[in-house]
């Protein structure tokens, strides 16, 4: 009011400007829309992402935070608590008897319906369903939906008479339906296991040499003896550490060129693997009873050093089954039932552990799952932009590929003193080889 304008100037410039400023408005307004809407999905992304982690991946750092694994020493320690005081009637509902070896009977909730689209687990289910038929992969849909609905499986497989001291219970927040369930499983079965166990001298050589130096190997490799990250893992104790080769189908490059023989052994043995560490556990320690959680990966232990070898002071139970590690020996068994471990001598036990995928699982069904895995580790893959979905299925494909191996220059032992390899060679290690080789995992 204290300008005095032109009227012409006026009703020219007047309407330009609001123009000008109303159109800035629209502007702002749709892109703090787009910036609110982005921070939304991200915060969606994160916090779902993060539940259906702890709760979907059977992965070792899973197991430590959540689950324990070989674990709570049972008739060496007579500390073991029966299934019918874990659960009682009022929370059995799922605790049908069923004989060992045999697929559950119980009734699950219902999935039919499809989750919804806009949160995380939605579009992993639908990035699913874009890939594989949905006649393929209905099992492993009933699994997401009834993961996504918190559904916690417990189911007992033991003789009915036998309920009150028996431990063949199965315990599941990740659970496929219509999976067998055995606790230790014929290795004679798997060709895998017989290839591993025949590169058992080749393997066992390079470790002791590898881990002679630690110091070193902390300096070149990664998460060396790592122990239990949380409270959660409690029933693993101080004295359970691992070093990772590969966590959920991702090759660790550098520990893998560190160990390049035993990586090689277990890529060229076929096994359709999830995970690779070595595990050691201290002289007379025990792992509480647990369940890892999970029924569509089994788990298997090569023994690398097993102190007393054949005098049964190392033991695994399993439901109600005992086996005691031997050098050179093969265990695969199932810890979806619960199970626990001890170590009663005087010397670290050292073991090569795997997570291989159920046998039941078809080929789909595995490469399904493993993309719910890769989803979680590489969110894009989910993405409706074509352009973001392309880099994120490179970035999980490289993560995947078996790392180039460095060649390695004569030495006489010691760490990186070139343990023989697969093919019987021998070098000297070298740092960092980089991923990106041909075979990768599922290869």
């Amino acid at each position: 009011p204290h300008i005095q304008v032109h009227s012409t100037l006026f009703a020219e410039t007047v309407p330009a400007i609001i123009h000008r400023q109303y159109t800035y408005y629209l502007e702002r307004r749709t892109k703090m829309k787009i910036v609110t809407m982005k921070i939304q999905q991200l915060i969606t992304l994160l916090s779902v992402a993060a539940l259906t982690a702890e709760a979907w991946i059977p992965s070792h750092s899973t197991m430590q935070r959540a689950s324990g694994s070989c674990s709570g020493v049972t008739s060496a320690c007579g500390s073991r608590s029966s299934a019918a005081s874990r659960y009682p009637s009022s929370t059995a509902m799922a605790m049908v008897a069923s004989s060992s070896s045999s697929v559950s009977s119980v009734a699950l909730p219902d999935t039919s319906k499809p989750l919804p689209p806009h949160t995380f687990a939605g579009m992993v289910e639908r990035s699913l369903l874009d890939r594989f038929d949905e006649k393929d992969i209905r099992r492993v849909l009933t699994s997401w939906r009834l993961l996504d609905q918190g559904y916690e499986h417990e189911e007992y497989f033991g003789e009915e008479d036998k309920r009150e001291e028996s431990n063949m219970v199965q315990e599941c927040h990740s659970y496929v339906p219509g999976l067998s369930v055995t606790p230790f499983w014929d290795v004679n079965d798997f060709d895998w296991a017989k290839y591993l166990q025949k590169q058992y001298p080749a393997i066992r050589k390079e470790f002791k040499q590898v881990t002679r130096d630690m110091e070193k190997l902390k300096q070149e490799g990664n998460n060396i003896w790592a122990g239990a990250l949380t409270e959660d893992a409690s029933s693993y104790g101080v004295g359970w550490k691992t070093l990772v080769l590969m966590d959920r189908g991702r090759w660790d490059a550098d520990n893998a060129n560190l160990f390049s023989t035993t990586a090689k052994a277990v890529r060229d043995s076929g096994v359709p693997v999830t995970e690779v560490f070595f595990a050691s556990m201290d002289p007379r320690s025990s792992i509480k009873q647990h369940t890892d959680f999970t029924n569509f990966v089994l788990t298997s232990h090569l023994a690398l050093e097993i102190p007393c070898n054949g005098e049964n002071k190392c033991r695994l139970s399993v439901g109600d089954e005992t086996q005691q590690w031997l050098n050179g020996n093969v265990m695969v068994f199932d810890t979806s039932l619960l199970h626990d471990a001890i170590n009663e001598s005087d010397e670290t036990r050292y073991i090569l552990m795997l997570r291989v995928w159920h046998p039941d699982l078809t080929p789909i069904e595995r490469e399904a799952l493993q993309f719910t895995y890769d989803c979680l580790e590489v969110p894009g893959l989910v993405s409706e932009d074509p352009g973001e979905r392309f880099v994120a299925e490179n970035m999980a494909a490289s993560m995947k590929a078996f790392p180039e191996i460095q060649k390695k220059a004569g030495s006489s032992g010691g760490f990186g003193g070139g343990g023989d390899d697969v093919s019987g060679k021998k070098g000297k290690g070298k740092k960092k080889g980089k991923g990106g080789g041909k075979k990768g995992f599922g290869a």
